[in-house]
């Protein structure tokens, strides 16, 4: 474990959020035809006001839960980046399965957007988290094949490792359906665009249709917190993380993040979404048997490669 990291973790998280909700913004005014620039400060102005307002509830609700929710979701993306390496040497936490501390990231994540969705005893919230979890759990098949055939090249589960044995070449190159599969799973998780089945507009905001004032807040800021953990996995896992040459590796690790992010706003803004039965079918029939052909794909590569 590697104390001097703890600061950077933080640092990284925020000023991440930040730039997530600006390009998020500035995607939906493009998308609408409104002025780009103006809406760069949008998500500011939102957050100001949505502290200034008062917290109103629903009756009968788990208060507790519910408002330990964002804070579990914001300490699930913390956790998850824990495992990032930001330079060599240079890693919150270093553990022989990272990989596997990342997938019960994901788990858990199903389980605090359930708890969200449940606490407030009210039946958007909870339609939205049970469409969610019954499009999350199929979610994690594809994810830990993408992410068990990016670590087949080091031979090891551990998020160093993996970007080591990615000095060469970047693990996109010999695997190009991982990032793709792994995007996928990024929507899912961060409750965006075609994945969002929890939160989305025909429910009213579904598990946070309730929320209001700071809670709301603090929702929205724990979504975004995740969005950042995941580009950070994803360009770690698959673009080579915190390599590459002049500049420093926690910069290179920044940028290849701020790429991850970029597609992920682009996607959750241009892709539309499907009725949840379509996409279960579409989880089950297709991106499944497509991440393990992939899998086999990764297998045969690193034997030969």
């Amino acid at each position: 474990m590697s104390l001097a990291a703890v600061p950077a973790l933080f640092v990284f998280l925020a000023l991440g959020a930040a730039l997530a909700a600006v390009l998020d913004a500035m995607a939906r005014a493009a998308v609408a035809g409104a002025p780009v620039a103006q809406a760069a400060g949008a998500p500011f102005r939102v957050g100001r006001a949505l502290l200034a307002r008062q917290t109103i509830s629903t009756e009968a609700p788990d208060r507790a839960n519910w408002r330990l929710a964002p804070a579990w979701y914001g300490a699930l993306a913390a956790v998850g980046l824990s495992v990032v390496p930001f330079a060599d040497g240079l890693a919150l936490v270093q553990l022989p399965s990272g990989i596997v501390l990342w997938g019960a990231v994901e788990a858990l994540t199903v389980v605090v957007v359930f708890l969200h969705g449940w606490s407030p005893n009210a039946p958007f919230p909870l339609i939205g988290a049970y469409r969610y979890v019954a499009t999350g759990l199929p979610v994690m098949l594809p994810s830990m094949f993408a992410l068990i055939a990016a670590a087949l090249p080091a031979r090891s589960l551990d998020v160093v490792a993996i970007v080591e044995s990615q000095r060469g070449m970047w693990n996109l190159v010999p695997q190009p359906l991982g990032l793709p599969l792994f995007l996928i799973v990024g929507l899912s998780l961060t409750l965006r665009g075609p994945m969002d089945y929890a939160d989305s507009a025909d429910l009213s905001g579904g598990t946070s249709a309730e929320d209001s004032g700071a809670a709301r807040a603090l929702w929205q800021a724990a979504r975004l917190a995740m969005l950042v953990s995941f580009a950070a996995m994803g360009a770690t896992v698959f673009l080579g993380g915190h390599l590459g040459p002049v500049l420093p590796g926690p910069l290179w690790l920044a940028l290849k993040t701020a790429i991850v992010m970029a597609l992920l706003v682009a996607l959750t803004h241009l892709v539309p979404r499907m009725p949840v039965s379509r996409m279960v079918t579409l989880l089950w029939v297709v991106l499944l048997p497509l991440s393990f052909l992939h899998l086999l794909q990764a297998g045969l590569a690193a034997l030969w490669l």
